[in-house]
Parts: C-alpha cells; sequence; structure tokens
C-alpha cells in the first residue's frame, strides 16, 4: 500500500497528469459514443505527454476495464460472420505489433500512424462504399493489418472502422462489431504485454488513477449515443478520424510537455 500511495503521489504531483486527465475524459466520452475512437485520441496525444509505451498499456487496462459491461450486451448484436475473421487473423499478427513497439522509433511509428488515418479519411469522405456482404479474404486482409497496429500501439481501429462504415451495415450494429472486435484483441493484447513484461508498477497505478475519469466519461458517451441519428454517427466518426490525424503529428509534441 505504501509503494502505491508513494507511486500514485509521485505521478499526481507530476506536472503532465493534467493534461493526462483531459486526455482520458475526451478519448472516454467518444469510445462511449461511438463504440471505437478511444485510441485515435489517447494514444498519441499520451504518447506526446509521456510515452508510448505508457499511451499503449494504460489504454489497454482503462479501456478494457471501462467497456467491458458495454461490450457484453454487444455480442447479441454485432455480427459474427463479420467479427469473427477479422478479429481471428488480427491475434495473429499482435505480437508483430508488441515487437515494434519495444524496438521501432516511436517517432516512425507515430508518423506512420498519421499517413495511414489521413489515408483513410480520404477514402471515407470520398463517399467510397462496398455494395456486398464483406468478403472472407478481405476480412483476413484487414484483420492482420490491424493486429499489428494492436500490439504496437494500441491503434486497431482504422483498418476495421473503414471496412464496416463502408460497408451497408447501419450504425448500431458497426458499433457492437467494433466493440466485440476491441474487446476481443485487448485479451490478446494482455497476453502478449504480459509476456513482455509491459505492466510496471508506474503503469498500473496511472491506470488506475485515470481508469475512473475514462469510465464515467465512456458512460456519459453511450447515453448520448441513444438519441443520435445515423448521419450524426458518421460524422462523429469522420471528425474522430481527422482530429487523430492531426494529433497524432510528432510536429506538436512541445504543446503537450
Amino acid at each position: 500500500m505504501t509503494d502505491f500511495s508513494t507511486t500514485a503521489a509521485n505521478l499526481m504531483t507530476d506536472s503532465r497528469f493534467a493534461a493526462a486527465i483531459a486526455v482520458a475524459l475526451i478519448s472516454g466520452l467518444v469510445r462511449g459514443f461511438s463504440g471505437f475512437g478511444s485510441a485515435l485520441i489517447y494514444v498519441p496525444l499520451m504518447s506526446a505527454i509521456y510515452e508510448p509505451r505508457i499511451a499503449a498499456v494504460t489504454l489497454l487496462i482503462t479501456d478494457f476495464a471501462a467497456s467491458a459491461p458495454f461490450t457484453v450486451p454487444q455480442t447479441w448484436r454485432c455480427n459474427w460472420r463479420e467479427v469473427a475473421p477479422v478479429s481471428l487473423a488480427a491475434v495473429l499478427t499482435i505480437p508483430l505489433g508488441v515487437a515494434a513497439l519495444e524496438y521501432l522509433d516511436p517517432v516512425i511509428l507515430r508518423w506512420f500512424i498519421a499517413i495511414l488515418v489521413t489515408t483513410l479519411l480520404v477514402v471515407l469522405v470520398s463517399g467510397w462504399r462496398y455494395h456486398v456482404e464483406p468478403k472472407l479474404p478481405v476480412s483476413v486482409g484487414v484483420g492482420l493489418v490491424a493486429g499489428v497496429g494492436a500490439g504496437a500501439v494500441q491503434i486497431a481501429g482504422p483498418a476495421a472502422i473503414i471496412y464496416w462504415l463502408g460497408g451497408p451495415s447501419h450504425a448500431a450494429v458497426i458499433r457492437a462489431n467494433l466493440m466485440v472486435y476491441f474487446a476481443i484483441l485487448a485479451i490478446a493484447s494482455f497476453i502478449a504485454y504480459s509476456a513482455r513484461g509491459l505492466f510496471t508498477a508506474d503503469v498500473l497505478t496511472l491506470s488506475l488513477l485515470l481508469g475512473p475519469v475514462f469510465i464515467a466519461a465512456m458512460a456519459l458517451g453511450a447515453f448520448l449515443f441513444r438519441g443520435a441519428s445515423e448521419n450524426a454517427y458518421r460524422r462523429v466518426a469522420y471528425a474522430i478520424i481527422a482530429l487523430s490525424a492531426l494529433v497524432s503529428l510528432p510536429l506538436f509534441d512541445e504543446l503537450f510537455r
């Protein structure tokens, strides 16, 4: 208990902690409303405030703890024929992403994320849509790409978001697909991160401090979703992706330090 208290006190008196609280609040609100987006906001900003390993691991812990109660009902609403192949393929490549998190220059990873997200946003805004049911080979390909992102920086969303948002499914089904998909990848990430020894005392303590803020914000976001139209859902989704592309740029790191 003494060690936890000391670690918590050190974190809370750090000048960066207030910014971390704000990031947890915003990303939790977005996660609850849309079913995704927390990583697209949380990871770039927390990487600028602290560093990518802290961002990835704290998000994994807080997001999983916060989303589990909301995700369970979605297992009956999602389309398992779409979720299963994407998720299983992603699980296979999560270890590759974890290796990238440990050994690649974090700045290189963040530039790659910014370019990827910007490209995907252009595809969405262009109005391009799928007009057929998702095909198995494409689902597997999306999952393989997403798994690397999940392991590296807990950003497994862009490929799957484009895949499902671009299709014919209604907002509620897309949201359920994404929430169940993220839960499956989170469990696989827990195993991979644990094997690499990434759950340090500082990371666990920071997760406990940020968790209540994230959970409260997520609950509010889930409440707001109930009254949202399908068009509003998609506009919010596009705004999330655009914001993630902007805040991912390492050029703005000095603003958060």
